[in-house]
């Protein structure tokens, strides 16, 4: 059977859909073969080949070679000697006789099976193609488009093979309005099996879009000479970055900020605004909480407990250290990853001066002059 149309839309498909050609062909054979035995005889031993170079359909039917009528047990897959010799002399018992068929209809047969197989093997390797693309763009930030919005979920599309994503209400930025066709930057926060097949969660609230808007825009954050240690997050509001450099020689806030401010205000300008307060990373814990707590001033630190820490700052900067709603303080606890009670200087004096005397020892705690005066 010949069928160069047939051969021809395999190639078509190789070129406009990026999938070989023998993707298909070892498919088709396995289909085809099938479809051979439902029609002609589940108990032939026949296979099905696809010769690309003839542009040919081919059906071998098989028979193992047995030496007498005695031993001719299935004559579907079996042949005496003599009837094999009169094929090939050189033919002896236990050696297997191909023939090439030539069923009639067979091709009418062949074209529904291909379309219906050529069809399944397309959604599998799309599918295959589409996950393995995914699962590259994981953690990491990419531009997409807005292709609907559905209630308080963004769906958008990114990649060449148009891979869909959904941003639902807790990954945007409050405040934020999307619409259709806009170019979006968004963070790949990871992948979900949803009814139609995996799917992307996307963020812009996620402290992950903030790392990576660093990486894009700060060329020594990308390249490993400035080091982002922490991040906390309320997006739309504010956001702490504790950052470092190996090389002494680098000052890692500066770095960030860029030349008059516009490495950060380009970071910023993306956020839509969001406060972003960068701070030098400290493997002390008491200077780090010190410095987490910018923009306030703080007179001392003190570790009161494993995961715990006191704060004392000067009376009229209380309610800039604690901040709106107590955000400042809840987002300096999370970049140092322990609790951080603040006091005033009064109220520290006076209520708990005498206690802390009694049970902790003062070399547990350091000014907090003395301490960047140390760390310098």
């Amino acid at each position: 059977m010949i069928s160069k149309d047939f051969f021809q839309a395999l190639e078509d498909l190789e070129s406009l859909r990026r999938v070989k050609k023998e993707v298909f062909i070892e498919a088709l054979e396995s289909a085809l073969t099938s479809a051979y035995k439902r029609n002609y005889g589940e108990a032939k031993s026949a296979v099905v080949k696809l010769n690309p170079e003839k542009c040919k359909i081919e059906v071998y039917s098989y028979k193992t070679i047995v030496g007498s009528e005695e031993e001719l047990t299935d004559p579907d897959k079996q042949i005496l000697l003599a009837e094999a010799q009169k094929i090939k002399k050189s033919y002896k018992v236990g050696d297997t006789v191909q023939h090439e068929e030539n069923p009639k209809d067979f091709g009418r047969i062949a074209v529904q099976t291909a379309k219906q197989v050529v069809m399944q093997k397309l959604r599998e390797v799309e599918r295959e193609q589409t996950i393995s693309e995914i699962s590259e763009k994981e953690d990491e930030l990419v531009t997409t488009i807005v292709n609907r919005i559905d209630g308080e979920n963004v769906f958008v599309e990114l990649g060449a093979n148009q891979i869909e994503a959904v941003m639902g209400s807790q990954d945007q930025i409050p405040g934020e309005k999307y619409y259709v066709n806009q170019r979006l930057k968004v963070y790949v926060k990871k992948i979900k099996e949803g009814i139609k097949g995996p799917m992307l969660q996307v963020s812009r609230a996620n402290t992950g879009f903030v790392k990576k808007l660093f990486e894009l825009e700060i060329p020594e954050v990308s390249n490993g000479e400035v080091v982002i240690n922490s991040i906390s997050r309320e997006a739309g509001y504010r956001t702490k970055i504790a950052v470092s450099s190996p090389n002494p020689n680098i000052d890692p806030i500066g770095a960030c900020v860029g030349d008059r401010g516009d490495r950060i205000n380009s970071i910023i300008s993306e956020l839509n605004g969001e406060k972003i307060d960068i701070i030098e990373y400290s493997d002390d814990l008491v200077t780090f909480v010190g410095r987490a707590l910018s923009p306030a001033p703080v007179e001392m630190v003190q570790v009161i407990e494993e995961g715990k820490t006191l704060a004392v700052v000067p009376d009229d900067k209380l309610s800039l250290a604690i901040g709106k709603s107590g955000q400042n303080v809840r987002l300096a606890a999370r970049l140092a990853h322990c609790k951080i009670d603040v006091k005033s200087h009064t109220v520290y004096e006076h209520d708990y001066a005498k206690e802390v005397a009694t049970n902790i020892d003062e070399t547990e705690f350091t000014s907090l002059d003395d301490m960047f005066n140390d760390a310098e």
